[in-house]
């Protein structure tokens, strides 16, 4: 009895373990990077619908190992293979292990899924301000008498907005 529970924990490592290695498909060309970075070395163009391996995550960036060579690709430009169940549900309080090893009605699914948490701590350690960007983004603004001459020329109207109930000021 001990060698089949100990056999089926073993096997229910080995199926994690396989599905943890997520699958997802450059969604287009892209820069595989050596480091988790916009100015980091290309190590090679990946063109659209390669499919990748996913090692980890960071910030933006997800580490991918594709064609043989591993690098950081843009989270954004990743779509994720989703395995997704048909039909309905089974009564059997075994389905799940049949479903978990190729068993069931099983379907595949492309969705896009991207979560970005923020920065990370060595993102915001070597942050640095980009005074040209910033010159352009000024560059933009426009004054009050400006504004109301481009409203007037384009025929525009004052209009009144209520905040809603839920709004803040």
């Amino acid at each position: 009895m001990k060698i089949a529970a100990s056999l089926l924990v073993a096997l229910l490592c080995l199926a994690t373990s396989a599905w943890a290695q997520e699958q997802a498909f450059t969604n287009r060309s892209t820069e595989l990077k050596d480091k988790a970075a916009a100015e980091a070395r290309t190590v090679a163009t990946l063109p659209e619908n390669t499919e990748v391996k996913v090692l980890g995550r960071g910030g933006a960036w997800t580490q991918v190992s594709a064609s043989g060579q591993s690098g950081w690709v843009r989270a954004f430009h990743l779509r994720f293979a989703a395995v997704v169940e048909k039909g309905a549900t089974s009564n059997n309080p075994l389905s799940g292990f049949s479903s978990m090893f190729g068993g069931g009605n099983r379907q595949q699914a492309t969705i896009a899924t991207t979560g970005i948490r923020g920065l990370s701590p060595d993102d915001l350690k070597n942050a640095a301000p980009n005074n040209e960007a910033l010159a352009k983004a000024n560059s933009y603004r426009s004054d009050k008498p400006t504004a109301e001459r481009f409203a007037r020329e384009g025929k525009l109207e004052n209009v009144k907005v209520d905040y809603t109930a839920g709004g803040s000021r």
